[in-house]
């Protein structure tokens, strides 16, 4: 099956930001992804190549707390932020993954903020 235009744009967009922004072990990436659905978050070590944490709205925490897509994506960029406190990384790169920074995007990386998270 072929790929709609819609999400080749978003790939090539995706592709432009990668060469340019890169985890490391001091300022990991906080990568989001969203669906349909659910949204995604994973704080990534690109030089060591290890995913360093993920949540999403699937996550047990915030499973049964249901609520509009948005109000849910601000709950995932929070705890986000609490699980990277908890692995002492105070200071992340965003890299929104070729999606446009409004809606759900905006929604994790204010979480985020608001909890501590620097970026």
């Amino acid at each position: 099956m072929a790929m709609s235009t819609k999400d080749s744009s978003r790939i090539r967009r995706k592709r432009a930001i990668r060469k340019r922004l890169s985890g490391t072990a001091e300022r990991p990436r906080l990568s989001v992804f969203r669906s349909a659905k659910h949204v995604y978050a994973q704080v990534v070590d690109d030089v060591a190549r290890k995913t360093l944490l993920e949540v999403s709205s699937l996550s047990k925490a915030l499973a049964e707390a249901g609520g509009k897509k948005l109000a849910v994506a601000a709950k995932v960029g929070e705890l986000v932020a609490k699980v990277c406190a908890e692995k002492k990384i105070t200071t992340v790169a965003f890299d929104r993954n070729g999606y446009l920074f409004h809606g759900r995007i905006k929604a994790i990386a204010d979480g985020a903020r608001k909890a501590g998270l620097k970026f």
